[in-house]
C-alpha cells in the first residue's frame, strides 16, 4: 500500500501535468464521467469529469486510501460524522486533500462551472460502500464494485 502522502504527491503531479488528464475529460451531458488513467498492483488513477448536480451520495473505498487533486472548477466533499450534520469542504481548482480507508463521504458538485478531478486510490479499488440512511434513522451500506457509479441510494426501509 502507497501511504497517504505519496498518493497526494501522485495527484499533485498527474494535476500538474495537463496532457496526461485532459483527454480523458469529458462535459457536455451533465453526467459525472470517470475514466482510470493507470491502474497496477499498487494503484490506480481515475480522472472524473463533474457537472451540475452530480453527487456520488456517501461511500468509502472499502480498504484503499486515497487522495484526490482538483484541477478545474470546485468540488464538496461532505464527510459523515456521528451525532451532527456532515461536515461540508469546499475543494477548489489547486486544492488537494487525502483520507484513510475509514472514511466516508460524499462529493457533490453544484456550481454552474464544471470541475475535474484527479484521484488515486491504494491498495486499487475492487469493492466499495455506498450508504443510505433508512427511514428509523440507521445506515445501510451496501457492497459495489469499484467500476459501477457511484450515486445517491434510495432510502432504506
Amino acid at each position: 500500500m502507497i501511504p497517504r502522502g505519496d498518493l497526494r504527491e501522485l495527484v499533485t503531479g498527474i494535476a500538474a501535468d495537463p496532457q496526461r488528464w485532459r483527454p480523458l475529460v469529458r462535459h457536455g451531458n451533465g453526467d459525472r464521467h470517470f475514466e482510470q488513467l493507470s491502474r497496477d498492483d499498487r494503484v490506480d488513477v481515475w480522472v472524473i469529469s463533474w457537472g451540475t448536480g452530480n453527487d456520488t451520495g456517501f461511500h468509502d473505498h472499502d480498504v484503499s486510501s486515497g487522495a484526490v487533486a482538483v484541477v478545474e472548477g470546485e468540488v464538496i466533499e461532505e464527510r459523515l460524522v456521528l451525532g451532527g450534520p456532515p461536515i461540508r469542504l469546499h475543494h477548489r481548482a489547486g486544492d488537494v486533500f487525502d483520507f484513510d480507508a475509514a472514511h466516508v463521504h460524499r462529493m457533490l458538485q453544484d456550481s454552474d462551472t464544471p470541475a475535474v478531478t484527479v484521484h488515486a486510490y491504494s491498495p486499487p479499488l475492487w469493492r466499495m460502500g455506498s450508504y443510505a440512511v433508512a427511514t428509523d434513522g440507521s445506515l445501510r451500506r451496501q457492497s459495489i464494485s469499484y467500476a459501477e457509479e457511484l450515486r445517491p441510494p434510495e432510502v432504506a426501509a
